[in-house]
């Protein structure tokens, strides 16, 4: 009989052995995981290199119990902000080599996502993300009792460790104050949706900002971040001299634009207006849009890091600060 010899493969332990560190220090370069020196990386990283070590999914979901698939609940809206946080979540899964089973709900209702949750249970995902774009799903979320990490993106003045977000309250208050320093005494409000937690938070902003310059604050104009609300809008909106609108996304704030023409009314030489989002297409409106930039990139970044500190340090403590926003100033509005 003759030998085999054909050379065994590397494990995590030679990896360890041989860049002279803990198996639980590879783990966490592997998975991308923060609090590792470069110099330590970089070890590891050459050992990885050198023994050609390639960790096998099946039999790390042997060794962990787990299946290394992350389940990701979204709203069932085309609504730009929900889109590209579930893009960017899925390339940060995909970087720390996790796989995502996205569950989209066209009702976004709490009994709704109760369902997606059991569902995502039932398949023995290690972790459930939420997009969470309404206040019932919210208090869902933050309520519910389950053995497996889950984390969500939302917007609310309430912090909790369950939860991720971008700074909407802040992103309103630089759009309105913007506006207030170029002038504007007289700035209405078209909001998003009144179940929406981005819209009450963006609300919140602008009201708060108005107090702080001694400003009035009309009655917000409802809407649904469409452009035909803010078409509509746009054609009956009474309008002083040097008036201004804040626009709750960017997408109210093209139909707004739109009737403000056919109205006979210059932007931004008799009404300034500023969007939320910048979408890839603001800079192309006409004129180009003055609005508040998202980071939806680090927002899914953060969710999956959220995700690997549950996973693997059993942290779901630690408060994350919400993410900043970016005043972006373009031709729509002007000085007064």
């Amino acid at each position: 009989m003759s030998d085999d010899k054909t050379p065994k493969a590397a494990n995590i332990f030679d990896v360890a052995r041989l860049a002279g560190v803990s198996h639980q220090t590879v783990s966490r370069v592997l998975n991308g995981l923060p609090n590792v020196r470069p110099a330590t990386k970089e070890r590891v990283e050459q050992a990885i290199a050198q023994l050609r070590y390639s960790p096998s999914p099946a039999a790390r979901a042997l060794v962990t119990r787990r299946t290394r698939t992350i389940g990701l609940i979204t709203p069932g809206i085309s609504d730009h902000g929900p889109v590209s946080i579930a893009m960017h979540f899925n390339l940060a899964a995909r970087l720390a080599r996790y796989s995502v089973d996205t569950v989209s709900q066209v009702d976004s209702d709490p009994e709704t996502v109760r369902t997606a949750v059991e569902g995502l249970l039932r398949q023995r995902v290690d972790a459930i993300v939420a997009v969470v774009t309404d206040f019932g799903v919210l208090e869902l979320v933050r309520g519910l009792d389950i053995t497996i990490p889950l984390v969500a993106s939302a917007s609310t003045a309430r912090r909790s460790p369950r939860v991720v977000s971008i700074d909407q309250y802040r992103g309103a208050r630089a759009a309105v104050r913007h506006l207030a320093e170029l002038g504007h005494t007289r700035i209405h409000h078209l909001t998003g949706p009144n179940a929406a937690t981005d819209s009450a938070e963006r609300i919140r902003g602008w009201r708060d900002e108005l107090s702080a310059h001694r400003l009035e604050a009309p009655d917000p104009i409802a809407g649904n971040w469409t452009a035909e609300s803010g078409y509509r809008v746009g054609l009956t909106l009474d309008l002083e001299p040097g008036a201004a609108v804040f626009a709750s996304n960017d997408l109210s704030a093209l139909g707004l634009l739109s009737a403000l023409r056919e109205r006979g009314l210059r932007v931004p030489e008799d009404v300034s207006v500023v969007g939320f989002d910048d979408v890839p297409e603001a800079a192309f409106f006409y004129p180009p849009l003055t609005t508040v930039r998202q980071d939806f990139a680090a927002l899914g970044r953060q969710l999956m890091q959220k995700v690997l500190l549950a996973l693997e340090e059993g942290d779901m403590e630690t408060m994350d600060t919400p993410l900043p926003t970016e005043l972006i100033v373009r031709a729509s509005t002007t000085q007064r």
